[in-house]
């Protein structure tokens, strides 16, 4: 059983499973095909991602074209501030963003639909994050926006991240293509 929250970005979701816990552990279904459709994450996912990372760390904010790539993100040990950015031409809420904390505790997930750029922070001392995507990695197709763009405004969790040579040179939101149109 999953509980769907809404954001302010009306097609980001916040993934909310139902965990049974007792003196041995926990259990819960992280992704149940029937239900996440019946909740309206009406997507088939062909790719599951797992990557960790230390403190500080800032991978994005990343998004493929052609036809794009949905994703939904989980952190399984340690945690991260997940963000999407709504990047479709047109759309009420172009250029905004939407931040939550995920964790291998609060074991919330964010779906963050095709159309809108994704990245995180860690947080914690390290982390490592699942995610299921809607069509496969293309290197040709990858696209990213400047983590710090001021356009956006995004308030991290650090002001000095650990950033890949890539995530350094991205383009600003105005420079990007209109590969999304709401």
């Amino acid at each position: 059983m999953i509980e769907i929250q809404a954001t302010p970005l009306k097609e980001v979701l916040i993934v909310r499973p139902k965990v049974y816990a007792d003196h041995r552990g926990f259990f819960y279904e992280s992704y149940h095909e029937k239900e996440f459709r019946d909740a309206g994450i009406n997507v088939t996912f062909v790719q599951d991602n797992h990557s960790r990372s230390t403190k500080h760390t800032l991978r994005g904010l990343h998004y493929q074209i052609n036809p794009g790539q949905g994703k939904l993100i989980r952190a399984i040990v340690g945690e991260i501030f997940d963000v999407a950015v709504d990047i479709r031409w047109n759309s009420p809420t172009f250029g905004q963003w939407f931040g939550i904390t995920l964790s291998a505790e609060n074991k919330m997930q964010l779906y963050v639909p095709v159309g809108f750029a994704h990245g995180f922070c860690v947080m914690s001392d390290s982390a490592e994050v699942i995610y299921k995507c809607t069509d496969y990695y293309s290197p040709k197709d990858e696209r990213g926006i400047i983590w710090n763009d001021p356009e956006i405004g995004i308030q991290w969790p650090t002001f000095e991240p650990i950033l890949s040579d890539r995530d350094q040179k991205h383009p600003y939101l105005h420079e990007i293509g209109r590969d999304f149109i709401y």
